[in-house]
């Protein structure tokens, strides 16, 4: 494996081993078709049927229970996806069956039945399982023994995901919205399949690297998290304190997966096709309600009985990770109404049409945005060609094709604006801010990250909530004028575009921490559950969003679409400085962990 890992690093691309870049490209792709079609389920699905552009006009809410069950999915299924890489497939094979499954999952999509539809969901939650955690751990595996280079590894592929997600949002938005959501799904799926064509064609360049299961589980900490803090004596572990799983915690553990799951599903079979899979009441409460709980219940035990088996440094840390998971879920759940309420916000509330001089601002802004950046990845795809032609040059073609590809549909969609009377800014548009503002910002945020003001982890939470908050409260302003009930509105996009960027920044401050001090906290025997546990986390933060953002229309009828805004102001910011309030407790019981 070190020959094959010395091998990789002979031919580089500015200072990391080519192989990164293959990777970089098909994470690329596969975001690229991700972030697509996601950002059209919300249009597609309540597009009403009488329109230029006929959708399948369901209710908000309807819309919105289907997307969280599978946002929530997807955060669950790589649970899975890793550990059948690890015993079985490998991470390459593993990723190819992940890309093959997501490109018949895009394909189904395009026919609009509902048949297919639920069939392409279903294919695309599976196939992000495996393609998910394996692409990234053939990362960590290239990296063995040149720990140094690998922040500088995930950066450089962090900003794949950012790039695939901007390309994807712009270009399938666009063909969704302007020529029919099959066109956009379509788009979606054709660039999926050239990105595992090219990561395939690649194989060679790997050598044996992520070929086979791995034999052993290994996992990188940054310290040994058995050692006492300074001055504490540390404990000896022995075979009674390694914790290992016990038949009630494998019972409870398929007790809240089985509860957590069948709320999952129920929630929209309940609200869209009148079908209850839990046709009860128990306390008042319905069936759903009560599963919930119970699933809970059952978590809960499971942890709090775990965490007491451990000697009290890593006890002290596990609850430090499990607070921060807490507040993750609750970050999650209002961040992705970008999802949701946002985007039809964009749809049906923001003033998308331009005129004179602010329709030419906004053509140049356009230009730019979308023009340097790609000109920036071809260069470094053809860095790339001039380093491994002669190894993977069927791989390189390819991937030049998708990349023609790409400039054709940019080039066309900027003629078709430049073009156009009348500026029409796609309600998908708004997306790729976020994914721009990543670009843009994130070496600021990782310069003072490195610096000596780097603020401690539940400050960073704490700014990131507090930020998320006050994007919302600047959509609650914007959408003041707009009266009870409305269902359409004309409120200027500069609201959004201001509350994009304060999300952005709370992203910056939070998402990327809470992994890494997972990584520093907890014990290597107890990683795995605990990353799963952290995904588990996501997960709910993500249905959670779903069902808030549905209430939409009951709040703005009842009361106003600035009051259900403001709700998503004032719970974030209060939990935002519950962070700040616990930063001493939860320094105490990371015991020196930074």
């Amino acid at each position: 494996m070190n020959t094959d890992i010395e091998n990789l690093f002979k031919d580089k691309v500015l200072g990391h081993p080519a192989g990164l870049f293959v990777l970089f490209f098909t994470e690329m792709w596969e975001r690229f078709s991700f972030y697509g079609m996601r950002i059209l389920l919300i249009f597609f699905l309540t597009a009403p049927f009488l329109s230029d552009n006929p959708g399948w006009d369901w209710p908000r809410e309807h819309a919105l229970a289907l997307i969280g069950t599978y946002a929530s999915l997807l955060y669950l299924t790589p649970i899975i996806g890793g550990w059948i890489a690890d015993k079985i497939t490998g991470y390459r094979i593993a990723v190819v069956i992940g890309c093959s499954i997501m490109t018949a999952g895009h394909a189904s999509m395009t026919l609009e039945t509902t048949e297919s539809f639920y069939i392409g969901l279903a294919l695309l939650v599976i196939g992000t399982g495996f393609f998910k955690p394996n692409i990234t751990s053939i990362i960590s595996t290239m990296y063995k023994g040149k720990e140094s280079k690998k922040d500088g590894a995930y950066t450089i592929f962090y900003m794949g995901v950012n790039a695939g997600a901007f390309f994807g949002m712009l270009l399938c938005g666009y063909l969704g919205e302007t020529y029919g959501w099959s066109y956009g799904f379509g788009l979606a799926g054709i660039f999926m399949l050239l990105g595992m064509l090219q990561f395939w064609r690649a194989k060679n360049l790997f050598g044996k690297i992520g070929a086979k299961p791995s034999k052993v589980h290994e996992v990188e900490l940054p310290q040994n998290i058995n050692e006492a803090s300074p001055g504490e004596q540390r404990e000896p572990v022995t075979d009674e304190k390694l914790n290992p799983f016990t038949l009630v915690d494998k019972i409870l553990v398929v007790l809240a997966a089985v509860g957590g799951l069948i709320y999952l599903f129920n929630d929209p079979l309940e609200k869209i096709k009148n079908v209850n899979l839990l046709p009860f009441e128990m306390g008042g409460l319905s069936g759903n309600n009560v599963i919930v709980l119970f699933a809970l219940l059952a978590f809960l035990i499971l942890m709090i009985s775990r965490i007491i088996r451990y000697l009290p440094v890593v006890r002290d840390r596990i609850i430090a990770v499990s607070i921060f998971g807490i507040f993750t879920v609750f970050f999650f759940a209002f961040f992705e109404q970008s999802l949701g309420s946002m985007a039809l916000f964009a749809g049906d509330y923001t003033n998308r049409t331009l005129e004179g001089n602010s329709a030419m601002v906004f053509k140049i802004i356009d230009l730019l945005l979308t023009t340097i950046p790609l000109i920036i990845i071809t260069w470094v795809l053809i860095l790339l060609s001039k380093k491994t032609f002669a190894k993977i040059g069927l791989s390189n073609i390819i991937l030049g094709i998708a990349f023609a590809g790409l400039w054709v549909l940019v080039i066309f969609r900027l003629y078709n604006k430049f073009t156009s009377e009348v500026t029409e800014v796609e309600a998908t548009w708004f997306s790729i801010l976020n994914s721009f503002f990543i670009i843009t910002l994130a070496p600021l945020f990782s310069k003072w990250w490195e610096s000596k003001y780097n603020p401690s982890a539940a400050m960073k939470y704490g700014m990131g909530l507090i930020l998320l908050g006050l994007g919302f409260a600047i959509l609650s302003y914007g959408a003041s004028s707009i009266p009870s009930g409305a269902m359409t509105a004309s409120v200027s996009m500069i609201f959004l575009i201001l509350a994009y960027l304060l999300h952005t920044m709370g992203e910056l401050c939070l998402s990327p921490v809470g992994l890494s001090y997972l990584s520093k906290l907890v014990p290597a025997r107890m990683i795995g559950f605990m990353f799963g546990v952290w995904f588990l986390a996501i997960a709910v933060g993500q249905k959670a969003a779903a069902t808030m953002g549905g209430m939409i229309d009951e709040i703005s009828s009842e009361y106003s679409l600035s009051t259900f805004f403001l709700i998503f102001t004032l719970i974030p910011i209060g939990v935002g400085f519950l962070s700040i309030l616990l930063n001493p407790l939860l320094k105490k019981l990371m015991h020196g962990v930074r």
